[in-house]
């Protein structure tokens, strides 16, 4: 069972009270999400929800340690096998396409490799670091785009190919998995402002002290974790550069826009057939409030045959 949309439509909310209802496994499929330090910012589950039932691959990684999309499929591949009935969780389109579609075995980069690359990013940038990138590997990736382009060297440097090659290589979909996919996709007026609730409720729960803790454990700025939405808005109003409002507003804003990205994705992709996949147009505000009515409709929808 897939449960996808864009950042503050209740997935979370609606995997919950599905996992209630059918003895289910709640598998996060959210970048941010994976990584330990930040519950608060990246609106984790909170530790009252998971322990209402199996919550897997939230919080189980060091920042220090980025993640991708071949190490999240493996292990959701592992969690799911062992569940009785898995949900995959999550916004991240990537993760989902990995999953069902296959995703290139690419070699894990020499740990020499990997601190090349950042120090290169971190020295002479991004854009100097893109014109060393192999020809075909450079074209697919923006000069400015600092994390991909430092993956991207640091799997140059340990295996002698670029990344485009690795990725052109036969990829092994999902198979012996009868998949069923509820697409949250409400109106965008709706959204922004629930980003902005969340976003207040956020700071009532701590997002500042979280931030701080978080940034004084200097990590490098590359790291996909030191780009959450709100960590670079509070970093600047931590470090007295701009006003608590601006900080909200500009998270607030680029989330916002990043929900726009998502939505796209998801209504373009197909990662079930038609008949697998319902969409909902309105937002899950908390799972106590959804109607048994309607979480009886879904179940029929997951459990139908064919």
């Amino acid at each position: 069972m897939i449960i996808a949309g864009p950042t503050a439509s209740g997935k979370s909310a609606l995997a919950l009270a599905l996992a209630q209802r059918l003895g289910g496994t709640v598998i996060n499929a959210d970048a941010m999400q994976c990584y330990r330090e930040l519950r608060i910012i990246t609106a984790r589950p909170s530790p009252e929800d998971e322990a209402l039932a199996p919550h897997r691959l939230y919080g189980v990684r060091a920042a220090a340690e980025p993640a991708n999309a071949a190490w999240w499929r493996s292990n959701a591949l592992a969690e799911m096998a062992q569940a009785e009935f898995p949900i995959l969780c999550g916004g991240t389109g990537m993760y989902f396409s990995s999953l069902v579609n296959g995703i290139a075995d690419i070699p894990e980069p020499d740990p020499a490799a990997r601190e090349e690359a950042r120090r290169l990013i971190a020295e002479i940038g991004p854009e100097a670091l893109h014109v060393k990138l192999d020809p075909e590997t450079a074209t697919k990736l923006k000069p400015g785009d600092s994390q991909r382009i430092a993956r991207a060297y640091e799997v140059l440097l340990s295996t002698g190919k670029g990344l485009a090659f690795w990725q052109a290589q036969p990829t092994e979909r999902l198979t012996g998995w009868r998949l069923r996919m509820i697409l949250l996709d409400p109106p965008r007026d709706m959204l922004r402002e629930a980003i902005e609730t969340r976003f207040e409720a956020m700071l009532e729960q701590g997002a500042r002290e979280e931030v701080r803790n978080f940034l004084t454990l200097g990590l490098d700025a590359s790291l996909p974790l030191m780009r959450a939405h709100g960590v670079p808005e509070l970093g600047a109003y931590l470090r007295g550069e701009i006003t608590l409002e601006d900080a909200k507003a500009r998270a607030t804003l680029v989330t916002h826009q990043y929900t726009k990205r998502q939505g796209t994705w998801f209504r373009h992709q197909r990662l079930v057939s038609r008949p697998d996949m319902q969409t909902i147009h309105s937002r899950i505000a908390s799972y106590t409030q959804l109607s048994e009515s309607f979480i009886t409709d879904l179940v029929n929808f997951i459990n139908r045959p064919g």
